[in-house]
């Protein structure tokens, strides 16, 4: 909001806007303070976050709560099924030997030389359904073993396959992260994946092998001897290469057919009607689902009541990371319905910023601040979510990437990520730092630089 136009509002609406600012400074540090320094879960310091944006901007606390409440549902609602379907398919990916067979088939068919290459490419295969958590627990063992087998230094190894999967968890949907923000941002999923994937790749060949080089020099580190063999029983049948890939990659296919019907499919037409719905994020990841309970379950030799199983075991872990995602989108319907969000879209308008690096920006503020990579991603959201009407459809799923790139900036202590991977690779914190937490900046500027790249284009 300019001057002038403050000078030619009333006088109740200057005031107004005069506490917005200090209403979202006051909820974002309260959230920083709470995830911080008292260790408060997200979700709480989110909700409470968000009530006193309310307090502080003077809003009636039954309409702050009827905000909250209505973003809360609106995203559970969105975002919360896709997360279920998620993991239900990671799991049976990883139950069924489907993961382990990616991991071994690629390696196994790499040289010396080309292993940092490999191991990327299983990072990114194995990221792209798996959270990033259970991707890194599934990999180490593999990690160790490459390592120890090849000769090659633990972090030549290991950094290409953590670049792999931490890009897919940042840039990639059916992550939560990026859900999140597709959600809050109504950007087109379809259009997203294919921009996600065209800046995933060339990011995860800088950040992994290439940066892999260099690390290498930098820390030192033989892997352990945890394993005398190959994780997991040899002689127990897996689903195959070629049917666990294409398993992988049939939702990505979905939601790509859907996107591009919408492009060159005359509206109206039956083939776009059939590509529009089978490329709908619910579909797609159902039928990614259910097939993979025949290609990866039954292929992979698992009963009725191992398929069960494995599906029930894949809800519990993810019930935090819904309830993270779900206040988030409350956290943004408070800050949107207050009007806070309006008066930072005036403010980038008449300011002349680009809206791209602002959302990155943002992104690593709240990211340095929380450690957090998801909540950086829904609260960035919610608070550039009033811009998007003056963005085109590609410019918007841009704001999306751009988001998810600033949110993997530079993790440090207070990221639960950064402490999984010192105590698996045995680094001290500043080995760590030169190594994952520089990764991880990587990621976060070229994923940038691609992102402003392909504006000029889309």
């Amino acid at each position: 909001m300019s001057p002038t136009s403050l000078a030619l509002a009333p006088a109740g609406a200057a005031v107004a806007a005069g506490r917005l600012l200090p209403a979202a400074l006051v909820g974002i540090a309260l959230i920083v303070v709470l995830i911080t320094r008292f260790k408060l879960h997200p979700f709480l310091s989110l909700t409470l976050g968000s009530l006193a944006v309310g307090a502080v901007a003077g809003l009636p606390m039954t309409e702050v709560i009827g905000s909250f409440t209505t973003g809360f549902g609106s995203t559970a609602a969105g975002v919360g099924t896709l997360i279920a379907l998620g993991a239900m398919f990671g799991r049976l990916l990883a139950d069924s030997g489907g993961a382990g067979q990616i991991v071994d088939t690629i390696v196994g068919r790499s040289s010396a030389r080309s292993l940092p290459w490999a191991m990327a490419a299983v990072g990114a295969i194995i990221g792209l359904p798996m959270f990033f958590e259970i991707g890194l627990v599934l990999l180490m063992p593999v990690i160790f073993l490459v390592s120890r087998r090849s000769g090659l230094s633990l972090v030549k190894i290991g950094i290409p396959a953590l670049a792999g999967l931490s890009v897919m968890h940042g840039l990639v949907p059916p992550h939560p992260g990026p859900l999140a923000a597709i959600d809050a941002l109504k950007a087109d999923l379809g259009l997203t994946l294919v921009l996600g994937v065209l800046v995933a790749l060339p990011t995860v060949a800088v950040a992994g092998p290439l940066l892999a080089r260099y690390a290498a020099r930098w820390v030192q580190v033989p892997a352990p001897e945890l394993y005398d063999s190959e994780p997991g029983e040899p002689d127990a049948r897996r689903p195959s290469f070629a049917r666990t890939v294409a398993t992988v990659l049939l939702p990505v296919v979905l939601m790509m057919g859907k996107a591009v019907a919408d492009l060159v499919a005359a509206e109206g037409a039956l083939a776009r009607s059939v590509l529009d719905f089978l490329g709908t994020p619910l579909v797609a990841l159902l039928i990614a689902v259910i097939v993979a309970i025949f290609t990866l379950g039954r292929g992979g030799a698992m009963d009725r009541k191992a398929i069960t199983a494995s599906l029930e075991n894949s809800l519990p872990p993810i019930a935090g990371i819904l309830l993270i995602v779900a206040a988030g989108g409350g956290f943004k319907q408070t800050l949107v319905d207050s009007g806070i969000g309006k008066l930072v879209a005036d403010w980038v308008q008449s300011s002349g910023l680009s809206v791209l690096l602002l959302a990155w920006l943002v992104a690593v503020l709240i990211r340095l601040a929380t450690g957090s990579a998801t909540v950086a991603t829904v609260t960035a959201s919610g608070i550039l979510a009033p811009l998007v009407p003056a963005l085109g459809t590609g410019e918007t799923s841009l704001l999306v990437l751009a988001i998810g790139a600033g949110s993997l900036f530079f993790s440090h202590v207070n990221d639960a990520g950064f402490w999984l991977v010192k105590e698996y690779f045995g680094l001290s914190v500043g080995q760590n730092i030169k190594t994952w937490s520089v990764m991880e900046t990587v990621i976060s500027v070229v994923g940038l630089v691609l992102v402003l790249a392909l504006d000029l284009v889309v």
